[in-house]
C-alpha cells in the first residue's frame, strides 16, 4: 500500500515539477468482486476495504484519486490503464498468478491447484498487446482511465483443462479452499480503448500461452524444479526470470 499511495504521490510531485506526463497501471482489481459483467469504466467497484486483498485494492484506488486530484488540481497531464490479467515470456515463475502456477505445474505433472470451484472466471491478455495499448494510451490524447485486457472469457476450471491439454501433462486437477474475496468473474468491456485508442488484443490466448509454455520449459530445463506457489514453494535454482507486471 506504500508504494501506491506514497510512490504514487512523489511521482505525482515530481511530475508536476518537470511538466511531464504520468502514466498510472492500475488494476482491475478495482473492480473488486464484480456486480456488473463486463466491467466498464463507469463502474464504481464491490470492494472490501478491510479483507486480505484490500491493501491492493485500496492502493490502487486511492492511487487513481490521487492522479485525478493532481490533475484537477495542479494541471498534471495523467493516463490511467486499469489493466486486467496478463501473461507472457520472463512472468516470474513464483509470482503466484494463474498462468504461470498451472503452466509450471503442468509441464512437471503437477497437480494443478484451484482455489475454489473452478468456476470464478479470468480473461488473460497477451504482453505484447498489453504493451501496445500502454503506448496507444500514452502518445494519445484520452486522459480517463481505460481498460486493457482481453476479453476472451475463461473459467479458471476451463482454463487449467486447456494448459494441461496444450502440455500433454498428466496432472491431475485439485481443488483446494476458495480464497477469501477471489473474484467470481472478471472481463474487462474495452469498447472505450476501441473508440479512444484504437486498440484491441491482436494475440489470441492459445497463441500467446504457446510461447510462455515454450518459455517455462527453457526456465525447468535450465533450473531444474520449480514449486511455484503454496507452503513449499522454491524459486529457479538459477534464479531465472525477471517480473511482468499485472
Amino acid at each position: 500500500i506504500k508504494t501506491s499511495t506514497m510512490g504514487t504521490i512523489n511521482m505525482l510531485g515530481l511530475a508536476k515539477r518537470v511538466k511531464a506526463r504520468m502514466l498510472l497501471t492500475s488494476t482491475s482489481e478495482i473492480y473488486g468482486d464484480p456486480k456488473e459483467h463486463p466491467q466498464k469504466e463507469s463502474y464504481w467497484g464491490n470492494v472490501n476495504t478491510i479483507g486480505p486483498r484490500s491493501c491492493y485494492d485500496e492502493g490502487k484506488r486511492v492511487a487513481e484519486t490521487m492522479m485525478y486530484s493532481y490533475k484537477k488540481q495542479n494541471n498534471v497531464d495523467v493516463r490511467v490503464a486499469r489493466i486486467f490479467n496478463t501473461f507472457g515470456p520472463r512472468m516470474h515463475p513464483n509470482d503466484g498468478r494463474v498462468v504461470s502456477n498451472f503452466i509450471i505445474q503442468a509441464l512437471q505433472n503437477k497437480p494443478l491447484t484451484i482455489y475454489g470451484d473452478g468456476k470464478q472466471t479470468r480473461s488473460f491478455q497477451y504482453v505484447s498487446d498489453l504493451v501496445d495499448g500502454l503506448h496507444s494510451l500514452m502518445n494519445g490524447k484520452y486522459d480517463q482511465p481505460v481498460n486493457l485486457g482481453n476479453p476472451d472469457e475463461y473459467s479458471v476450471g476451463e482454463f487449467a483443462k486447456h494448459i494441461k491439454n496444450m502440455t500433454k501433462s498428466d496432472s491431475e486437477i485439485l481443488f483446494l479452499e476458495r480464497s477469501q474475496d477471489d473474484p467470481t468473474q472478471r472481463k474487462p468491456a474495452i469498447e472505450v480503448a476501441k473508440r479512444e485508442l484504437d486498440w484491441s488484443p491482436k494475440v489470441s490466448v492459445p497463441d500467446g500461452l504457446t510461447k510462455a509454455i515454450e518459455y517455462f520449459q527453457s526456465v525447468l530445463d535450465s533450473s531444474g524444479e520449480i514449486i511455484p506457489t503454496g507452503p513449499g514453494a522454491a524459486k529457479p535454482k538459477g534464479g531465472g526470470s525477471g517480473g511482468l507486471a499485472e
